[in-house]
This record gives C-alpha cells, structure tokens and sequence, in this order.
C-alpha cells in the first residue's frame, strides 16, 4: 500500500446507453456507516485506506482478443486517511454504505493497515515494509487483493500480534526492510457483509525481532536464513518466519 494524496476519485466505467452520465459519488446524508477503527501502538502509524465502491448499473466493458465484450461492475475508489481521537492511540474513519450518485454505488471493500513509523530507527537505510494489512469485503465481489480468507458474521474485531521483521534482500538490488511479521505475509482478508463496526488491534511485540538475509545468488538449495529472538538459525526454504516459533519464543521467555 503506498501512501497517496487523502482523497482521489478513480472511475473505470462505460456508459451502455451512449449518453453522458454523472458518474461520482453522492452518499444520500441518511446513509448508513461503517466505521473503521484501528488501536494503534506508538511505534507504528496507519497508512491511507483504499475504499472501493461498486455499481452494477453503470458497467465496466472490455473486449477481448476475438472481439468477445465482457460487462463488469463499475467500480470508484477513494483514498482516505484515519483521523486521530483526541490525544487516544484510537484512529477512525467513517464510511457511508450507500454511494449514491446515478450509478448507485455500494460500499464493495477497503483496504488498509500499518507500518513502522520511523523505519530509520532500525538503521539509516532501512525502508518500510509490509505484513500488517488488512481488506475487509463488504459484498459478494472478490477485492482487488483477491477473495476472503475468512467469513464473518456481524461486527468484525480483528486482534493479533505481530513482530518485528528486519530482512535483508540482496537479488536485484539490495534493500533492507522493517516488516511486520503476523499470521498473513502481507493482509489478512476478511468477508464481513453485515459489518457496520470494524475494529483492528495489532500487537506488536516490539521486544521480539526476528531478522533475515537472502540469497546472494540465484543457486539451488540457497535459502533466505532466519534468525529468531532466541539466536535460533533457520534456513528451510521459508519466505516468511514461523509465527508459531516467534510465539513460543515469546511465551517461554514470558514464563520464566
């Protein structure tokens, strides 16, 4: 997800009828809200959501090699940015359900999450990374990240923990990353049709890093090396570190 400008307006439709139509977004002022909340630990920041809206009145239409026309739902997306509560670690925003405008559009998706706020406190070159993403679906439609990994019913509240990830990539052009190391490698994604209050709360465990090297060069059996809290080294051909492990490592040293 990249950070982009609070609100922009990207309409991809035809107009079937051939005459001009009104295409933007009006939410009628009754319309019912989702509200979108997000705990946030001090060390990391929201990053711009991206919502989608549908309409299966004003199509999308493509044609293919052979000429074959394909209609689709239009669909608008805005980007908007989370707003701080008063002086509180709770950021919001506030979505209207119902589009409105010609099109009737409906609220389809959103996508957001969070990263590390300072990235350079883990060295001068160090970049922000991903791991802590969140797409929640709102209709029948696949998001632009693909179909849902889990089905809620009702409010969604979404609680995990995340660590800290510092990889370093050496293959096509070195970079160094600060990630968040969770349950998914980059989002979560969530089907929640009759959700009007969603509510994320990432813990990080900032204590606990994890930090991996990759492959120099491009050679069979050459693997990126994990190096958990512990001093454990693990090179099994893994691309994300072991959630499970992390948690153990965690637990034990919690116990003691």
């Amino acid at each position: 997800m990249k950070s982009i400008l609070p609100v922009i307006f990207i309409t991809s439709f035809a107009n079937l009828s051939g005459c001009a139509k009104d295409y933007s977004l009006a939410p009628p002022a009754d319309s019912e809200k989702v509200t979108v909340t997000v705990k946030l630990p001090k060390e990391l920041k929201t990053e711009t959501m991206w919502v989608m809206y549908r309409s299966a009145t004003c199509k999308r239409i493509s044609y293919g090699a052979s000429g074959q026309r394909t209609e689709r739902d239009g669909h608008n997306s805005v980007y908007k940015e989370f707003e701080r509560q008063g002086q509180s670690d709770i950021y919001q925003i506030e979505l209207p359900k119902d589009g409105g405008g010609a099109c009737q559009w409906h609220l389809a998706n959103v996508t957001f999450g969070v990263v590390y706020a300072d990235p350079t406190r883990f060295g001068e070159s160090v970049v922000v990374g991903g791991g802590g993403g969140i797409v929640v679906i709102f209709d029948h439609n696949n998001s632009p990240r693909g179909g849902a990994d889990f089905k809620i019913d009702g409010d969604l509240m979404i609680k995990k923990d995340y660590y800290p990830w510092l990889k370093e990539n050496f293959l096509d052009g070195y970079v160094k990353r600060i990630s968040l190391a969770g349950e998914a490698s980059l989002y979560l994604k969530y089907q929640a049709l009759q959700a009007r209050q969603v509510f994320f709360e990432p813990i990080l465990h900032s204590n606990y890093l994890v930090t991996s090297e990759g492959a120099k060069i491009h050679k069979v059996g050459s693997f990126i090396k994990f190096t958990y809290p512990d001093g454990t080294v693990v090179a099994d051909g893994s691309h994300n570190p072991d959630l499970r492990k992390l948690q153990a490592i965690r637990l034990a040293a919690e116990n003691k």
